[in-house]
């Protein structure tokens, strides 16, 4: 230890390695070894950071305790809400037609469809029948993903709420993300029936189902996903073939192609599947009776989605494009609507307005009558009406035996519900009612030769007063032909003539005919100042056409429930009781026919056909009539305003006579010209007796005029002798009216 001094000597470390064992040298291409890092000691949060930690992972334990359990709660509602109403779905065929009420369709008289009323229902179809375009599409444009998902598309939700915010909307207002599932949902009203008694209406009931908002779209998640537990895909998507609303009252797919197309949904191209499908979105407004132009571009934007979803190549695309979906001629024309009410308001409630079943009603339409009527009404208005005017007009077109081939109530056309101005506007006829006078006088034995006086005439009115009508020219013209004095509307011989046959005649003759309105009591009822319909009017000179019978207009031919073969009744009107003599009749027509060759109805003559007919204007032209008729058809024209103005510068004569002419022009094109069954002069004029001339129509007294007019003997005026009656003589009394006349 003294050596040393006390101290220990150095500590030197014990070598590891021996020379031998000593690790040889890295090569050069050996990576050199990272040296190892010393580990971090923890970082101190500090005590406010650690509390917000403690804090929120205390949230966090707190939140996912309770939302796992009201997760479960909620999945547990909902499985049983599901199991609910899965327990409660009928099966598929029982959901296929929900309609309350059944409807109507009407055929033409060549049996073609032309009108609808009620919600129609084309016949059960399913997903498998319909063609493959319609398939795809409907799921093209309503759900992508239909057939991926389980009747709710948490995804399609997702994406309408952002469109929806976006478009400062709420969150559930407009998109609603729905499913085609959940849109089957939505047309169910979830399973409750409709309750007359709780609903003012079947069309109340269903807004209410169709509505949104929060409940409505919970309801619609167990609903939806208890269908696609009970239901295929294919059965959901029949469901909602057959029950979605498509506008102009077709309900379903199959009647929508066979109102829209005149096709079944089998048969469909891509681009009337495209019209379809886009109907969907809003079927009133997309409706391609309503707007064709606007549907094609909704179908244009459905094609594209079927394309970019490999439903269509591009040259389907384009080919669909070049050629879209056009109406079916029936459709295009839309035909008859004032006449498919008038047939409606015909037919008992509880088999139209009220049925449950599906009627189907033959009717008596013509539409090429129909449509040669229409047009007639707007070539004229727009050509020879100024520009704005407010006036209405109404035409309708009949057979000899009443059966009405066309019906105008009005100059927009194209309508259903309108007011009907051909049968609903009870209007003064005016002179169309004085063929009634002189059907009186010719059936108890007076000739159209028989001379009446045209000069001033007053009449004291028993509680009124003295009467004196006076004729629209203020001239007189004398001593006048009965066929002269209806050519030229007299007035003043007219009143003479019912004088003579006495009112209750001319009142009778003319009810018999049909002119069911009350008529007037005084004299003044010959010159029209009762009210009539167009349709009664013109069934009433129908009865002048067949030889004098009564007619009672009618539309309705048979009606039967569809699918049955027996009708469950026939027409309920036509041809009815004699009126007057045939004879009376076929000069009645003659004399008619004076009045469009040479009278006041000379604008409705018609190239190649004979015609009869009589013109009519009320007071301060109020209202303007022409009726008349070819051996063919019967047709009438009224026109006026709404609220009884005072039509300016319009007389029967004048455009209510072209309208006329026009509409029969069209309608006579494609006849052969048939002679009217009217008289020859020769039947009551004879022999003329020595000395005799027949004046001409500007007679007066002392002159031999040329042939044509009033009996003459050396200048002075020949009253023919009344002739036998068909149905008894005419008395003495009445030979005393006669030459008191004069």
């Amino acid at each position: 230890m003294a050596g040393t001094g006390g101290r220990h000597g150095p500590l030197v470390a014990d070598k590891r390695y021996t020379q031998a064992a000593k690790p040889a040298p890295k090569k050069a291409t050996e990576k050199p070894r990272r040296k190892a890092r010393k580990p971090r000691k923890p970082r101190s949060n500090g005590p406010i950071l650690g509390a917000i930690l403690w804090f929120v992972h205390l949230i966090w334990r707190v939140v996912w305790g309770i939302g796992w359990r009201v997760g479960a709660a909620l999945g547990l509602i909902l499985g049983l809400a599901t199991f609910y109403f899965y327990s409660g779905l009928p099966e598929v065929s029982a959901l296929l037609d929900g309609r309350a009420r059944g409807s109507v369709t009407m055929l033409d008289r060549n049996s073609q469809v032309f009108a609808w009323r009620g919600e129609t229902f084309g016949g059960q179809i399913t997903s498998e029948n319909v063609s493959p375009n319609l398939r795809n599409a409907i799921v093209a444009t309503e759900d992508r993903r239909f057939y991926r998902h389980f009747g709710v598309s948490p995804r399609g939700i997702a994406s309408a709420i952002r469109i929806n915010m976006s478009e400062g909307r709420g969150p559930l207002e407009g998109n609603g993300g729905s499913t085609l599932t959940q849109q089957v949902a939505k047309l169910l009203c979830l399973g409750v029936p409709y309750d007359p008694k709780q609903w003012k209406t079947e069309a109340a009931y269903e807004d209410d189902c169709r509505g949104g908002g929060v409940v409505r779209k919970i309801k619609e998640i167990p609903y939806a996903m208890a269908m696609e537990a009970k239901y295929s895909k294919a059965e959901i998507l029949t469901i909602y073939l057959n029950r979605a609303y498509l506008g102009a009252g077709a309900r379903g797919f199959e009647a929508a192609a066979q109102r829209y197309f005149g096709v079944s949904a089998a048969n469909v191209t891509p681009a009337q599947a495209a019209m379809l499908a886009g109907l969907l979105k809003a079927p009133s407004r997309y409706a391609p009776t309503n707007n064709l132009k606007r549907a094609q571009d909704r179908a244009d934007t459905v094609i594209k989605l079927m394309e970019e979803q490999g439903y269509l190549t591009a040259a389907e695309r384009d080919a669909a494009w070049a050629h879209p979906a056009t109406l079916s001629e029936a459709a295009q024309a839309r035909a008859g609507g004032y006449f498919a009410d008038w047939v409606m308001d015909a037919t008992p409630d509880f088999l139209s307005t009220q049925t449950t079943e599906d009627v189907v009603i033959q009717t008596t339409l013509d539409q090429r009558i129909q449509t040669a009527a229409e047009e007639a009404l707007k070539s004229v208005f727009d050509t020879k009406v100024k520009e704005g005017s407010e006036a209405e007009a109404a035409i309708v077109v009949m057979s000899s035996d009443g059966a009405v081939r066309a019906m105008v109530g009005g100059r927009a056309s194209k309508v259903s519900g309108a007011f009907n101005r051909a049968t609903q506007a009870k209007r003064q006829t005016g002179s169309t009612f004085k063929p009634f006078v002189y059907a009186a006088a010719l059936d108890m034995g007076y000739t159209p030769d028989t001379v009446v006086e045209d000069a001033p005439l007053t009449i004291n009115v028993k509680g009124s007063g003295p009467w004196s009508p006076k004729n629209y020219t203020n001239k007189y013209l004398g001593p006048i032909p009965l066929w002269r004095a209806l050519a030229e509307s007299i007035n003043t011989s007219t009143v003479r003539v019912s004088q003579a046959v006495g009112l209750d005649a001319v009142r009778k003759v003319a009810s018999d005919f049909g002119f069911a309105s009350e008529l007037a009591q005084g004299p003044a009822v010959a010159l029209g100042v009762s009210e009539s319909t167009l349709i009664e009017m013109t069934g009433a000179f129908a009865g002048i056409l067949n030889g004098g019978s009564s007619v009672k207009p009618y539309g309705l031919t048979e009606l039967r429930l569809k699918g049955d073969a027996e009708p469950l009744f026939g027409q309920g009107g036509g041809i009815g009781e004699r009126v007057i003599s045939e004879k009376a009749a076929r000069e009645l027509m003659w004399m008619m026919h004076q009045g469009v060759e040479r009278g006041t109805g000379q604008r409705a003559k018609l190239e190649g056909h004979q015609v009869a007919g009589k013109t009519g204007t009320t007071q301060a032209a109020r209202d303007a009539w022409f009726i008349g008729f070819t051996a063919d058809y019967v047709a009438g024209v009224w026109m006026g305003y709404d609220d009884n103005r005072p039509l300016s510068g319009v007389t029967g004569g004048g455009l209510p006579a072209e309208i006329w002419h026009e509409v029969m022009v069209r309608v006579e094109a494609p006849e052969a010209a048939t002679p009217l069954p009217m008289a020859d002069p020769s039947e009551w004029r004879g022999q003329a007796q020595p000395g005799n001339v027949y004046a001409g129509e500007d007679w007066t007294a002392g002159g031999a005029i040329p042939e044509g007019g009033v009996p003459v003997v050396n200048g002075e005026l020949v009253r023919p002798q009344p002739q036998e009656k068909e149905r008894g003589g005419l008395g003495a009394a009445i030979e005393g009216l006669l030459r008191s006349l004069y």
